[in-house]
């Protein structure tokens, strides 16, 4: 599995300062995706001593997000599980493009996970119409928590 840059973001993961890890060979190939570039097979690679030395290099961060890798759904757990197990005060969180959670992954590597192909006319996380769904992990359970991206009127 291969990666092609990372970001310290914000709103990816709701209160978190996430380091964000671009994943490439995305085989979604959603129409409109913002990411477009990571559905060719691309960057370098990312194993556990890459991540080990992104994470040392990024102090302050609060969690590992995995922005792709559903060529590779067993590798992007085994990774989550490595920084749970190395790195036990980081949340893990996983952005799919996909529908559906492979079974390749064990829920209790993850804080989070994003489902859902981006879809034009749906938009993105923060639209209400959105098909995609955000969820948190608490006790081995997907808990829809997508609202937390819609602006709230004041």
């Amino acid at each position: 599995m291969k990666y092609t840059d990372t970001a310290i973001v914000f709103s990816e993961f709701p209160n978190e300062i996430s380091l964000a890890i671009n994943i490439s060979n995305c085989p979604c190939h959603c129409i409109g995706c913002h990411s477009a570039y990571l559905a060719n097979d691309i960057g370098s690679e990312l194993n556990k001593d890459v991540l080990k030395e992104l994470i040392i290099k990024n102090d302050g961060i609060t969690c590992v997000g995995f922005m792709g890798g559903d060529a590779s759904p067993s590798i992007v757990n085994e990774l989550a599980e490595f920084v749970k197990d190395e790195f036990p005060k980081l949340k893990t969180g996983w952005y799919s493009g996909r529908d559906f959670l492979s079974d390749k992954i064990d829920i209790d590597n993850f804080n989070f996970i994003k489902l859902g192909p981006f879809i034009p006319e749906h938009g993105p996380l923060n639209n209400k119409n959105t098909n995609q769904r955000f969820y948190k992990i608490i006790d081995g359970n997907l808990i829809d928590s997508t609202n937390l991206f819609w602006k709230k009127k004041v």
